[in-house]
């Protein structure tokens, strides 16, 4: 067996076996087999795609790659949520303190930035001093500490998947079902929770551009995680416009400290009491669905929620004199305003667009190696459905690199259509997944 015969096996479409991808990963983690194969391989199952025997394997094998955390001595059910990513996603960081502080423990353990979408990891090391990387038992100590710990892949969590995370992103082999359900599930239910809550997310700025794709990868992870003994339920939820106003890390972690202390943002909000409202839920901190979004609202009103996020930053050594005062943070050299050239209504927003130009801007990355600036990124003046008079501001953007700005308020501006009458409102989760199918959503 070598890895130039799989990949050929693949590349023909043929099924492999459990043992045929154990020698894969295996031979990827101790470097026996290269990224350039790695690579080809990944492409090979991009088109070709993988049986549910494969897939069902494949998570398993990445699952047990590293070591499966045992929370047991924790008490309470522990609930954890994923999105598939987007732009201006920053739905976990007033997610998993809104939850936590409705006392369901939340672990959660979160990437960086994939292609065009930002990463949790990103939003959360934009903190000065917060320390995503902590140990296992540092892990188990902050859970119980706090009630939660946001991290990044440690060495000993689904490691294969770490590493094959970071090349997919630069490889163009990010939107494919198998592998997505793989790097998600295996990292997931490694962390050791009892319950998931999964934010899928369909149209332009998804890596599932449409409805019946983001179907099928929503199915793919509830029947894994439910199959798996982890209570898994999915929304399938709108990313043809950016979420909220903020793209860039910093500015994420500041309209979302905005949200906690109570600013009305209403599609992020919207959003995070849905998910919250689950998580709540199937931690079995209330009677129903209904019930859990109105115990994260509440936690919301009083302000405990805020305090659970400074709690979490402190514990995890962040300075939490900039998420107080965040007007002391250090801004771009460079900014600039782009303006609307008509008035009219905002009929839609490229998120595709605006997602490649935060990369432009600085605020991902286009190679595994690229560092990111927190400052970087773009502000929304307008969403779907405003009023935008000829002149008016649509957007700003941020950045150090002056080389960047003018390209990018070109492309900034054209990512805005602008139309003579207000468009229709488009709902922002569309759908509900779970062991029972796939149906409307409706609390």
């Amino acid at each position: 067996m070598t890895a130039n015969e799989l990949i050929r096996k693949k590349r023909n479409g043929a099924e492999l076996s459990a043992g045929e991808l154990k020698f894969m990963i295996d031979g990827f983690l101790s470097d026996t087999i290269p990224d350039y194969q790695m690579s080809a391989f990944l492409m090979a199952t991009y088109f070709k795609g993988m049986t549910k025997p494969e897939t069902d394997a494949f998570t398993n094998l990445m699952l047990h790659s590293g070591e499966v955390v045992d929370l047991s001595a924790i008490r309470g059910l522990k609930v954890d949520k994923h999105s598939t990513g987007g732009v201006g996603d920053k739905i976990s960081l007033p997610l998993a303190p809104i939850v936590a502080a409705c006392g369901v423990p939340v672990p959660m353990i979160s990437g960086h930035g994939l292609g065009h979408t930002g990463g949790t990891l990103d939003k959360l090391e934009s903190i000065p001093g917060f320390n995503t990387s902590l140990s296992i038992d540092e892990y188990k100590k902050a859970i119980a500490d706090v009630g939660l710990v946001m991290i990044g892949q440690t060495k000993e969590i689904a490691p294969a998947d770490k590493k094959m995370y970071a090349l997919r992103d630069v490889t163009a082999t990010v939107e494919c079902i198998p592998l997505i359900a793989g790097s998600i599930m295996s990292k997931k239910l490694a962390e050791g929770i009892d319950a998931l809550v999964l934010d899928i997310k369909t149209g332009r700025g998804a890596f599932m551009s449409t409805y019946e794709r983001a179907v099928e990868l929503a199915t793919a992870l509830v029947g894994i995680g439910n199959s798996l003994g982890t209570e898994t339920v999915g929304f399938i939820t709108d990313m043809n416009q950016p979420l909220g106003h903020a793209i860039g890390n910093w500015l994420e972690v500041v309209e979302s400290v905005e949200c906690l202390k109570g600013k009305e943002v209403p599609d992020v909000m919207e959003l995070t009491y849905v998910l919250g409202g689950m998580m709540v839920f199937l931690g079995r901190q209330a009677a129903t669905f209904a019930e859990g979004i109105q115990r994260c609202k509440e936690v919301v009103r009083n302000g405990k929620a805020y305090e659970k996020f400074l709690q979490v930053v402190k514990r995890q050594g962040g300075d939490t004199s900039l998420i107080e005062r965040p007007d002391r943070f250090p801004r771009s050299k460079f900014f600039q305003q782009v303006v609307s050239a008509q008035s009219g209504y905002i009929g839609a927003i490229d998120s595709l667009e605006l997602g490649f130009c935060g990369i432009t801007l600085g605020a991902g990355r286009m190679r595994v190696d690229d560092v990111i600036d927190p400052k970087a990124g773009i502000m929304l003046e307008k969403k779907v459905g405003d009023h935008v008079e000829e002149g008016e501001i649509l957007a700003t953007l941020y950045t150090d690199k002056r080389e960047s700005v003018e390209p990018a308020a070109v492309r900034i501006a054209a990512a805005f259509r602008i139309v003579p009458q207000k468009p229709e409102h488009s709902p922002l989760v569309i759908s509900q997944v779970d062991k029972k199918g796939v149906r409307p959503f409706a609390v």
